[in-house]
């Protein structure tokens, strides 16, 4: 009997885990096929989220969670789950309620017809229009500069097999971006159209530095193409104030006593140059710090306790 892993990061999600849990058991029983054990990692949640997956490991066998330290990150957490999952598949996906469990069956049948990643694709958002407009020129851009072909509006909801979860885990990166991960990868990839409903309880925990710090990951990991228009944004930037500087050098010999240089083409020249410096140097930063987070080899969390029968097993 296939054995099922579905990893379910949370952080302050008092008012879904049960409605989460009880959908993902819905799906399950229908089911009989598989075997499954169903992870929550919780991320030092400041509500009730820990009390609420407690109650219900104690209740269910296959519910088992992990509670960490300190809350790690959007990006570390989640891998941590996933990298102590047993299944011969295993599901993530986030404890919002806007992955719908729903979608657990197609992935399971995506993944017995081949696929080792099945992906849930959004092809329609009830976000608000902007967000929406924003995400996709961003993931265009990105699959535009990126050395593989990155998949958009791929979140990281999807199932992952076996296979694909022990390469990730043998890279040993501490801070992976599983959306490029599984093209860098190449295995078959089976790619599963959904629309995303809102969240109905909650506020998401997505803030301008989370979706920037995921953005800039993005970049950062699968092109070096911005580090290449620096370098060709610097010598044209020379280029231009060379010429004008010429010009106004040739301007002044022709016209000696009526040209006047006046300081407005010096300051906005100034302030031009400087502008491309800062812009080089956060580029340069971001790809350095990228090459920090590798070096350093933190763990991805660390745990503080661990709940339910499964967790026993481990």
């Amino acid at each position: 009997m296939p054995f099922v892993s579905i990893v379910t990061p949370c952080y302050n999600e008092e008012d879904n885990v049960d409605e989460l849990h009880a959908r993902i058991a819905a799906v399950l029983a229908a089911l009989p096929q598989y075997d499954y054990e169903h992870i929550f990692i919780d991320n030092a949640s400041a509500d009730r989220t820990r009390e609420k997956i407690t109650a219900i490991a104690a209740r269910d066998p296959h519910v088992w969670g992990i509670f960490n330290a300190r809350n790690f990150g959007h990006i570390r957490s989640p891998f941590h789950g996933m990298m102590q999952a047993r299944g011969d598949a295993v599901v993530v996906m986030a404890s919002d309620l806007q992955d719908p469990p729903e979608l657990i069956g197609e992935f399971l049948a995506g993944w017995e017809k081949g696929g080792k990643v099945v992906v849930g694709v959004k092809v329609k958002s009830e976000e608000s229009l902007p967000f929406w407009v924003l995400r996709s020129i961003y993931y265009r851009l990105v699959r535009a500069m990126a050395d593989v072909d990155l998949i958009e509006h791929f979140t990281g909801f999807g199932l992952y097999d076996r296979q694909v979860v022990e390469i990730m885990r043998d890279l040993g990166d501490p801070y992976p971006y599983v959306r490029g991960l599984v093209s860098e990868i190449g295995l078959p990839i089976v790619r599963l159209p959904y629309a995303q409903p809102l969240r109905k309880r909650g506020i998401t925990k997505n803030n301008f530095y989370t979706l920037w710090d995921m953005a800039m990951l993005g970049v950062t990991t699968h092109t070096r193409i911005p580090l290449r228009m620096a370098t060709i944004g610097g010598f044209l930037a020379g280029a231009l104030s060379f010429g004008i500087a010429l010009g106004y050098l040739i301007a002044k010999l022709v016209w000696w006593d009526d040209f006047e240089l006046g300081f407005a083409p010096l300051l906005v020249g100034m302030f031009f140059l400087g502008s491309v410096q800062m812009l080089t140097l956060g580029i340069l930063g971001e790809y350095i710090g990228a090459v920090l987070t590798q070096v350093r080899g933190l763990p991805h969390v660390v745990e503080l306790q661990r709940v339910g029968v499964g967790a026993k097993t481990r």
